[in-house]
């Protein structure tokens, strides 16, 4: 009997703690990373989510581990890849941290004269520093300008075998239902895919990183 393939996906964002009543964000909302789950599921795949604040419900037949902080992400990330086929890095990582978070409010004149950031792990350039052959990592860039440019940087430096290109604006991106997306391999190629609902995405992005 053939054995299922284990897909490992992140969603999502991360927050970052100032004191218990703030925190360092970004607008993801987690939906193009749940599409991937379902839509891995419904390819007969066994899927592990591993997911960000989101208000979003799991998806059938997903594994799901919740999270908060990038380092509580990079931690769960690294003890599921190992034993995963494909991994795709959806979330959108808080890319700092502040240097200490406070056990109680800091008092609004104060907040300023608090914040100092230290850069958080890259989750995904340490995955794809461990990756062994045969498993297929994937990314995501985010970008406002220069799209294609800086996700070719991306997939280079990070040792990807694909990423997922999308302009961040209006109606697309950041808690939209739908995306625009464009997928560059390490080997050159180069898919686009046509604004449309995120599952529909999800489900194309699947057929060409695991055909």
């Amino acid at each position: 009997m053939k054995k299922a393939v284990k897909c490992l996906i992140s969603a999502g964002p991360t927050r970052e703690w100032l004191d218990p009543v703030r925190f360092i964000s970004n607008p993801s909302s987690g939906k193009m990373g749940y599409a991937l789950a379902k839509a891995a599921v419904e390819s007969g795949m066994e899927v592990i989510l591993v997911s960000g604040p989101v208000s979003l419900p799991c998806p059938e037949n997903v594994e799901r581990k919740m999270v908060n902080t990038a380092r509580e992400m990079n931690e769960v990330m690294k003890n599921y890849f190992p034993s995963a086929n494909l991994t795709i890095m959806s979330a959108a990582v808080c890319d700092h941290r502040p240097a200490s978070t406070d056990h109680h409010k800091v008092k609004k004149l104060e907040v300023s004269k608090n914040i100092t950031l230290v850069p958080n792990p890259d989750i995904l350039e340490g995955l794809g520093k461990i990756k062994r052959p045969g498993q297929i990592l994937v990314g995501f860039a985010a970008e406002t300008e220069r799209h294609l440019e800086n996700g070719k940087k991306k997939l280079r430096q990070k040792n990807l075998d694909w990423i997922a290109v999308n302009e961040v604006a209006e109606g697309k991106g950041f808690e939209s239902d739908k995306n625009e997306i464009t997928m560059i391999s390490s080997t050159g190629q180069s898919i686009f895919f046509e604004r449309g609902e995120k599952l529909l995405l999800a489900r194309k992005i699947l057929d060409a990183v695991w055909p």
